[in-house]
């Protein structure tokens, strides 16, 4: 099961590559909010009929903790698209990709996880290996970028703490049931957004938008919270670096962006550090 579970993590941090893709598309008509309803909204609803219709009671257990874990994940989208207007991309993207470190910290100090000298080695090589990879990116600290920068290291602590939740109560919920409590505060708190731009969105986006919600905002963390599980949440969420990796090779078969030399090199420590930390998580 220990495998099955690292593989589908795997497979979800692949297709989780491919999100990139789908807001571009959208960005003609849809605004950054909207979006972030779709990928929010439509897993609530689409869940909590699913759960419904399935004899599940919502609101049971330790639900208060589960809605405060997604009120979290709310005020976490609201900082994500705040470091992307007031910073580069380079710089938001690094920062925002720091999550796993605060996960394996969190998971150390909260959870008593065990994670020995060369797993610690390893989660190190796969964050050098993600600054590498964006390295060619130009910083500059020019005004407002030390605003977007604290909302992506705000984004990336709120989004590890978040794990942390989840993982604590993973034996407790199904998965439906965590990525349901997971977007519902998003999916309200959002939803003034959608109406106030609903008659402009092209019909060809909202097909597109409800897809990509079920595909990143399903089917990828049923994928995760499966893994999440059976593994440590510092190795769970270290795998979901192969996520950067799959964008970048994306990005070029379908964009035709140029993959440069520091990516190549950036990628290969990224999915060492990942594979190389599970094999040791399995030998402790």
């Amino acid at each position: 099961m220990h495998r099955s579970a690292f593989l589908l993590v795997c497979l979800g941090a692949c297709i989780a590559g491919a999100s990139g893709l789908f807001v571009k598309y959208m960005d003609g008509s849809m605004s950054a909010s909207t979006i972030s309803w779709f990928r929010m909204g439509v897993p609530t609803i689409v869940l909590g009929l699913w759960l419904s219709i399935s004899g599940k009671k919502l609101f049971t257990g330790n639900y208060k903790k589960m809605l405060f874990a997604s009120l979290l994940n709310a005020f976490r989208m609201y900082l994500y698209f705040v470091a992307f207007i007031y910073t580069s991309i380079g710089n938001a993207v690094i920062l925002l990709y720091t999550w796993p470190i605060f996960v394996a910290l969190i998971g150390h100090f909260y959870l008593k996880e065990k994670f020995n000298k060369i797993q610690w080695a390893l989660l190190i090589m796969a964050f050098i290996g993600l600054i590498v990879s964006y390295s060619d990116k130009q910083f500059s600290f020019q005004d407002g970028d030390m605003i977007g920068m604290m909302a992506a290291i705000g984004s990336a602590f709120i989004y590890a703490f978040t794990v942390i939740i989840y993982k604590t109560e993973s034996n407790n919920y199904s998965r439906n049931e965590l990525i349901f409590y997971q977007n519902l505060v998003g999916g309200l708190v959002f939803l003034p957004f959608l109406f106030s731009e609903w008659q402009g969105i092209e019909i060809e986006h909202l097909c597109v938008g409800i897809f990509y919600a079920c595909m990143i905002g399903i089917l990828v963390f049923n994928l995760f919270f499966f893994g999440l599980k059976y593994l440590k949440a510092s190795t769970a969420s270290t795998i979901m670096y192969l996520e950067v990796v799959s964008a970048i090779i994306l990005s070029y078969l379908i964009l035709g962006d140029l993959i440069s030399f520091r990516m190549f090199i950036g990628g290969i420590l990224i999915i060492l550090g990942s594979f190389l930390i599970n094999k040791f998580d399995r030998s402790t």
